[in-house]
Protein backbone atom coordinates (compact mmCIF):
# COMPACT_ATOMS: atom_id res chain seq x y z
CA UNK A 1 0.00 0.00 0.00
CA UNK A 2 1.51 3.23 -1.20
CA UNK A 3 1.53 5.65 1.69
CA UNK A 4 0.43 9.69 1.14
CA UNK A 5 3.15 11.83 0.56
CA UNK A 6 2.65 14.11 3.35
CA UNK A 7 3.17 11.27 5.66
CA UNK A 8 6.43 10.45 4.46
CA UNK A 9 7.39 14.21 4.72
CA UNK A 10 8.17 14.17 8.17
CA UNK A 11 10.71 11.13 7.23
CA UNK A 12 12.26 13.24 4.70
CA UNK A 13 13.38 16.23 6.70
CA UNK A 14 17.53 16.20 4.89
CA UNK A 15 18.15 15.30 1.42
CA UNK A 16 20.15 12.65 3.01
CA UNK A 17 16.87 11.03 4.21
CA UNK A 18 15.53 10.86 1.22
CA UNK A 19 18.17 9.35 -0.09
CA UNK A 20 18.44 6.66 2.60
CA UNK A 21 14.78 6.34 1.88
CA UNK A 22 15.74 5.40 -1.96
CA UNK A 23 18.82 2.76 -1.53
CA UNK A 24 16.89 1.41 1.08
CA UNK A 25 13.60 1.05 -1.38
CA UNK A 26 16.57 -0.46 -4.02
CA UNK A 27 17.69 -2.69 -1.63
CA UNK A 28 14.11 -4.30 -0.84
CA UNK A 29 12.79 -3.91 -4.17
CA UNK A 30 10.06 -1.55 -2.30
CA UNK A 31 8.06 0.02 -5.72
CA UNK A 32 6.30 2.15 -3.48
CA UNK A 33 8.47 2.93 -1.05
CA UNK A 34 11.02 3.66 -3.94
CA UNK A 35 8.10 6.07 -5.43
CA UNK A 36 7.65 8.11 -2.34
CA UNK A 37 10.99 9.77 -2.40
CA UNK A 38 10.24 11.22 -6.04
CA UNK A 39 8.28 14.83 -6.26
CA UNK A 40 5.04 14.67 -7.84
CA UNK A 41 6.52 16.87 -10.52
CA UNK A 42 5.65 16.47 -14.40
CA UNK A 43 9.77 17.01 -15.17
CA UNK A 44 11.38 14.64 -12.70
CA UNK A 45 13.83 12.35 -14.59
CA UNK A 46 15.63 9.01 -14.29
CA UNK A 47 18.26 7.52 -16.22
CA UNK A 48 19.18 3.92 -15.59
CA UNK A 49 23.18 2.64 -16.56
CA UNK A 50 22.99 2.62 -20.20
CA UNK A 51 19.31 3.43 -20.80
CA UNK A 52 17.27 6.31 -22.00
CA UNK A 53 16.03 9.12 -20.18
CA UNK A 54 12.72 8.30 -18.45
CA UNK A 55 10.66 11.44 -17.74
CA UNK A 56 7.47 12.04 -15.24
CA UNK A 57 6.77 9.57 -12.81
CA UNK A 58 4.56 7.36 -14.28
CA UNK A 59 7.80 6.69 -16.85
CA UNK A 60 10.07 5.91 -13.78
CA UNK A 61 7.28 3.75 -12.07
CA UNK A 62 7.35 1.49 -14.88
CA UNK A 63 11.12 0.93 -15.50
CA UNK A 64 11.55 0.22 -11.76
CA UNK A 65 8.81 -1.88 -11.83
CA UNK A 66 10.49 -3.68 -14.50
CA UNK A 67 13.75 -3.86 -13.01
CA UNK A 68 12.17 -5.25 -9.61
CA UNK A 69 11.31 -8.07 -11.65
CA UNK A 70 14.16 -9.57 -11.30
CA UNK A 71 14.56 -9.32 -7.67
CA UNK A 72 16.28 -6.42 -5.31
CA UNK A 73 19.51 -4.40 -5.95
CA UNK A 74 22.33 -5.10 -3.67
CA UNK A 75 23.34 -1.55 -3.75
CA UNK A 76 25.27 0.30 -1.07
CA UNK A 77 26.09 4.74 -1.41
CA UNK A 78 29.83 5.30 -1.15
CA UNK A 79 31.88 8.28 -1.72
CA UNK A 80 28.90 10.59 -1.52
CA UNK A 81 29.88 14.26 -2.16
CA UNK A 82 27.21 16.59 -1.47
CA UNK A 83 26.18 20.83 -2.37
CA UNK A 84 23.44 22.04 -0.76
CA UNK A 85 22.47 25.51 -1.58
CA UNK A 86 19.04 26.78 -0.35
CA UNK A 87 15.74 24.32 -1.52
CA UNK A 88 18.60 22.05 -4.21
CA UNK A 89 21.17 19.63 -3.03
CA UNK A 90 22.87 17.35 -5.76
CA UNK A 91 24.51 14.09 -4.55
CA UNK A 92 27.50 12.51 -6.46
CA UNK A 93 27.19 9.13 -5.45
CA UNK A 94 29.78 6.27 -6.35
CA UNK A 95 27.03 2.92 -6.04
CA UNK A 96 28.74 -0.46 -4.91
CA UNK A 97 26.35 -3.01 -6.27
CA UNK A 98 27.09 -6.51 -4.92
CA UNK A 99 26.06 -9.68 -7.32
CA UNK A 100 26.43 -13.13 -6.97
CA UNK A 101 27.98 -14.95 -9.89
CA UNK A 102 29.54 -18.43 -10.28
CA UNK A 103 32.85 -16.96 -9.26
CA UNK A 104 31.48 -15.80 -5.98
CA UNK A 105 30.55 -12.33 -5.19
CA UNK A 106 31.31 -9.84 -7.69
CA UNK A 107 31.42 -5.82 -7.11
CA UNK A 108 30.04 -3.47 -10.07
CA UNK A 109 30.02 0.34 -10.04
CA UNK A 110 27.74 2.78 -10.88
CA UNK A 111 27.92 6.47 -10.59
CA UNK A 112 24.74 9.03 -9.88
CA UNK A 113 24.50 11.91 -9.18
CA UNK A 114 21.37 12.22 -7.01
CA UNK A 115 19.24 15.99 -7.56
CA UNK A 116 16.58 16.79 -4.54
CA UNK A 117 14.39 19.84 -4.06
CA UNK A 118 12.68 20.94 -0.99
CA UNK A 119 8.99 20.41 -1.23
CA UNK A 120 6.21 21.36 0.82
CA UNK A 121 5.94 17.34 1.30
CA UNK A 122 9.71 17.24 2.55
CA UNK A 123 13.08 16.51 0.38
CA UNK A 124 12.29 14.90 -2.80
CA UNK A 125 14.15 13.58 -6.01
CA UNK A 126 13.68 15.17 -8.91
CA UNK A 127 16.63 13.40 -10.87
CA UNK A 128 18.53 10.31 -10.47
CA UNK A 129 21.26 9.75 -13.13
CA UNK A 130 23.63 6.84 -13.32
CA UNK A 131 26.56 5.73 -15.52
CA UNK A 132 28.34 3.04 -15.67
CA UNK A 133 31.12 2.70 -13.87
CA UNK A 134 34.24 0.76 -13.34
CA UNK A 135 36.42 -0.22 -10.37
CA UNK A 136 39.30 2.38 -11.45
CA UNK A 137 36.21 5.00 -10.43
CA UNK A 138 36.66 4.15 -6.82
CA UNK A 139 39.63 6.57 -7.38
CA UNK A 140 39.13 10.32 -7.10
CA UNK A 141 40.62 13.21 -8.72
CA UNK A 142 40.39 15.65 -6.45
CA UNK A 143 42.18 19.40 -6.82
CA UNK A 144 44.06 20.29 -4.06
CA UNK A 145 43.09 23.67 -2.71
CA UNK A 146 45.25 26.27 -3.73
CA UNK A 147 47.00 27.71 -0.58
CA UNK A 148 47.58 31.94 -0.95
CA UNK A 149 50.49 33.33 1.18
Amino acid sequence: MQRPKAQTAALLAAPEDTEQQFYEALQSADLDRLMDVWADEEEVSCVHPGGPRLVGCGAIRAAFETVFLQGAINVTPERVRRIHTGDTAIHQVLERIHLETPEGRQSAWVIATNVYLKTAFGWRMVVHHASPGTAHDIQEIVEEPATLH
